[in-house]
């Protein structure tokens, strides 16, 4: 029988849901990277700044859905009273407090736009069980990540991180959009999945010259991936949570795919933000 204090490290790594925590990692480099790089000093703060930003957000999430959760999802921990809903209330708000501490000490537009992504991020957490717009906000969400991220870089934010930014977004759209159903009676919309190819679109289209090359082999990684994860809808009983959760490593791949034209040094850290990814799926669930 597991300990009292193992139980609540566990419950600690399921509210944060710390298996995304690598796509966030992969979000901030590839928009460093589109904002012209440089600047490595601000990385490190980057990095914390938006960690402490997404475990924020993932605590606030539950803390907002409590009495969901309650009735659909009792094994969370806040049902499961194996964490009180105060705590986990007091946390969110103390980790949203200190990652936009860290983003603000990066510069004024850093932080600015760092404001508005905890801004959006409580939005989303409040209003995501009553709008059906909800995936359109968690896709701003990462758009934002992606801008601030770009504003620490030598340009700050560029049209490449505005347009790569909106191409994430859509596929957070999608993905977001299946997630929905998880929870849900009735067939999978298959919409969503359309949507989804979107960054391979705009990588297809803005690539040119010596970038193609690139261009077209990590579309063809992100399309397998993504074919891959959907094997699961056309099953008579579809397994939705799996399929979102192995989209939602897919993340790192779109991120590397908008800067194809970074150095191939680049690639492996990608390759480890996705390997992380899917480890870290077997000890927290993603979604």
């Amino acid at each position: 029988m597991p300990s009292k204090s193992s139980s609540l490290l566990r419950a600690l790594l399921v509210l944060g849901r710390i298996s995304n925590l690598p796509t966030v990692w992969s979000n901030c480099l590839a928009g460093w990277w589109l904002g012209g790089d440089g600047n490595y000093e601000a990385l490190p703060l980057l990095f914390v700044g938006a960690t402490l930003l997404y475990l924020g957000g993932m605590f606030l999430n539950d803390a907002f859905d409590v009495e969901f959760d309650r009735q659909y999802r009792k094994e969370r921990p806040i049902p499961s009273e194996i964490i009180q809903a105060e705590t986990v209330w007091r946390w969110g708000l103390i980790l949203l407090a200190a990652g936009g501490v860290c983003l603000i000490c990066l510069g004024k537009m850093t932080g600015i736009l760092g404001i508005i992504l905890i801004f959006s991020i409580i939005f989303y957490d409040a209003f995501h069980k009553q709008t059906r717009l909800a995936p359109v906000l968690m896709g701003i969400c990462r758009l934002l990540l992606y801008l601030v991220a770009s504003s620490t870089a030598l340009n700050g934010v560029t049209g490449w991180s505005m347009w790569s930014g909106l191409a994430l977004a859509l596929y957070i759209v999608g993905l977001s959009s299946l997630a929905r159903r998880e929870s849900a009676r009735g067939p999978v919309a298959y919409w969503p999945a359309m949507i989804l190819a979107a960054p391979i679109l705009l990588a297809l289209l803005l690539n040119a010259n010596d970038y193609r090359q690139p261009a077209w082999l990590l579309s063809a990684v992100l399309a397998l991936w993504i074919l891959r994860s959907l094997r699961q809808l056309f099953r008579s009983n579809p397994n939705v949570g799996r399929v979102v959760s192995s989209l939602l490593a897919g993340i790192v791949f779109v991120d590397w795919l908008a800067v194809a034209d970074a150095p191939r040094r680049f690639g492996f850290f990608f390759i480890a933000f996705f390997v992380c990814a899917l480890l870290l799926q077997r000890i927290a669930p993603a979604t």
